[in-house]
């Protein structure tokens, strides 16, 4: 898991536009996408989300649900996104299988991600770091945060929280392995040239890292 991890957001990509949003992340480098709708429309977003399916296999990126491992396993997605209110990582495992994706929101508590990892999450994600306007009462999480997770745990690190291209490489240089973006790329006129500047971070680290 390395690159931009693209996060939908219904007030953002209206139905008729998710599909057309979806495609330009990916066109401008996005390597996963998450489809997060809480609205209560089970068969409506069960037919989104196997769309949006199809689309990442077609551009070779994963494609993860939030929260909803039944909706999940019905669509044949890569794997899930937990939070703290959702479903164990256990339960996730044995509806999903051995070869899903599970992971973990771990907001800014290092001890909740040691747990999620001996739990058997594939990868676990901190946050906010910036002021969000999706989150905005989101608890603050610090770079340091990333370098000592970094140290410790075996498993790749999603940062989110009010990333810009601007700010995103401070935690690139921290240990994020990607970069979990709403707002900063689906409210931004030009989608596919939003996700290019994202995707020009990893890019960039690559090469100082070389």
């Amino acid at each position: 898991m390395h690159g931009l991890y693209a996060i939908t957001d219904p007030d953002l990509l209206p139905d008729d536009r998710l599909v057309e949003g979806v495609t330009a992340a990916l066109a401008g480098g996005a390597r996963a996408v998450q489809f997060r709708d809480k609205r209560p429309d089970r068969a409506r977003r069960q037919a989104l989300a196997a769309q949006l399916n199809t689309l990442c296999r077609d551009h070779d990126a994963l494609f993860l649900v939030n929260d909803d491992v039944e909706l999940t396993a019905a669509v044949g997605a890569h794997g899930v996104h937990l939070g703290r209110d959702d479903p164990a990582i256990a339960a996730a495992r044995e509806r999903l299988g051995p070869q899903a994706i599970i992971g973990v929101s771990c907001y800014n508590e290092l001890e909740r991600a040691r747990r999620a990892r001996d739990g058997g999450a594939d990868y676990v994600a901190f946050g906010r770091f910036f002021p969000s306007r999706t989150k905005p009462d989101a608890v603050q999480a610090g770079a340091e945060l990333l370098r000592a997770a970094r140290r410790e745990l075996d498993l790749p690190l999603v940062a989110i929280g009010g990333i810009t291209p601007e700010n995103g490489g401070s935690l690139l240089a921290a240990g994020a392995d990607m970069l979990a973006v709403i707002h900063g790329l689906f409210g931004a006129a030009d989608i596919e040239a939003a996700a290019r500047r994202y995707a020009a971070l990893f890019a960039e680290e690559t090469s100082r890292n070389r």
